[in-house]
Formats: C-alpha cells, sequence, structure tokens
C-alpha cells in the first residue's frame, strides 16, 4: 500500500496540533503526520507579532518537510483568518513553487467547508484577544459571511492556548450556538476542539468545524482519501467526503 505522507507547518509553540492530527489519522493506516515547526509564540496585531508569519521561515520549514518527500504539506495555522485570506492562498503557491508539492491551509480548508454547507451565518471560537477577533470578524464580512456569535479568551501567548480545558471550550461553544449560528468555527489550531465535535454537535445540532481538523480533512481530500475512515471526527470527515 503507498503511504500516504502528509507533512504539517508548525507553530513553535504550540502542543495541541500535532497529537490532534496524529489521532484523527490514527484509523487511516496509509498516512502518517509529520511536523516541522517555525517560531510562533505570541498572537497580537502588533508588527512584531505579525512579522512571525512571514513567508521566509515558513518556507524554510516546508523545505525540511519535502526532504521526506511529503505528499501533501499543509499549513496548521490560523493567521490568515486576520492578516487576509489572499496570504494563505500566496503560501501555498509559493510552497509548491519551492517544493513541487501541493499545499493547503487550515483557514482555506475552513472556507472551503464552510462554501460546501452554503454556510453564510456562524458562530466563531477562539482564545485570541479582542482587536484579533475583530479582526477575523471583519475579514468574513468582506467575503460576506456574517458571525452572528463570538467568544474569545482574551490570551496573546500562542503556549497558554493550549491550557483552555475542554470544560471551557464546552463553554463558549454552548454560548455561542444561538442566534441563527448554522455552524460553529473553532479558530486555533493550539486550543482543543477537535476531539470534542462529535460530543458538542449531537447536543448543539449544529456543525462544528476545527481548524486543526480541517487542514486534516483538506489533505485527505487532495490525497484521494476518503474523509469517512476519519471515524468519530465529526460531521466534517462524516458528511463532506
Amino acid at each position: 500500500m503507498k503511504r500516504a505522507l502528509i507533512g504539517i507547518l508548525t507553530p513553535s509553540s504550540n502542543t495541541i496540533l500535532e497529537p490532534t492530527t496524529s489521532a484523527i489519522l490514527s484509523g487511516i493506516t496509509e498516512a502518517s503526520a509529520h511536523f516541522s515547526r517555525f517560531t510562533v509564540t505570541r498572537i497580537a496585531l502588533s508588527g512584531g507579532a505579525n512579522a512571525q508569519f512571514e513567508f521566509e521561515p515558513m518556507i524554510a520549514a516546508a523545505r525540511l518537510l519535502a526532504d521526506a518527500r511529503m505528499g501533501i504539506i499543509g499549513w496548521s495555522g490560523t493567521s490568515a483568518s486576520w492578516l487576509g485570506f489572499e496570504r494563505d492562498q500566496a503560501l501555498c503557491d509559493l510552497i509548491t513553487k519551492e517544493t513541487g508539492i501541493t499545499a493547503c491551509t487550515s483557514v482555506l480548508a475552513l472556507n472551503e467547508l464552510l462554501g460546501l454547507r452554503n454556510i453564510r451565518r456562524f458562530a466563531l471560537v477562539s482564545p485570541y484577544t479582542q482587536d484579533v477577533q475583530d479582526a477575523i470578524v471583519a475579514n468574513y464580512a468582506r467575503a460576506g459571511l456574517a458571525v452572528v456569535a463570538e467568544a474569545h479568551a482574551g490570551i496573546a501567548e500562542n503556549y497558554a492556548f493550549s491550557e483552555i480545558g475542554d470544560d471551557e471550550v464546552r463553554r463558549m461553544c454552548r454560548t455561542v450556538a444561538r442566534d441563527g449560528a448554522e455552524a460553529i468555527v473553532i479558530m486555533c489550531t493550539n486550543m482543543r476542539g477537535a476531539r470534542l465535535a462529535e460530543e458538542l454537535e449531537a447536543e448543539l445540532g449544529i456543525p462544528l468545524l476545527d481548524s486543526t481538523a480541517a487542514v486534516v480533512w483538506k489533505a485527505l481530500k487532495l490525497l484521494a482519501i476518503d474523509t469517512r475512515r476519519a471515524a468519530g471526527w465529526g460531521r466534517m470527515f462524516s458528511e463532506a467526503a
């Protein structure tokens, strides 16, 4: 059986996306995830914080993955949600140009999932500060999508996002599951969410689209692997096969 090697660009202070990504793939015997880090420690709208997402270090990390002959390279991060969706498309194009490998990202995958489901009104959950959250809401408004409810933790330190517990994520999701939201988006790949998807979807009656899971979903699609094989991770995988 041909191996499906999935390379994942990872923020350096992130501790959630790696175990989550590997867990999602655990039932797909030919698939495995491989990670390459670059420095990200703080999420803010300052010039210094945004400079963490300049393309040069991301491309350097992608080249290391290319050494291991990845079938896909995914950026498991959400910076384009506040910096602009076009940045992720430019990053994908550059990764492919530099490595010859098709690329995808969490944010572009989330946007594709919203489009496939014709979702125009969604609820947003993140660990970010108010100004970052506002920038995300504004970017989606420009794209014609309405954030009808939101909850954020008000944190800037990237590592600290991983310490938000399951019960707090549940509380935030329950808070925003109102006002006509057609889905909940968890926007952060260092925040728990994916493993709660089936539980919260059953309770709240709407899809939960997690950013860590979204890039895995897209990688499987690009590798022509049936997403339904990632069982137990919510409607994202079972209904959008």
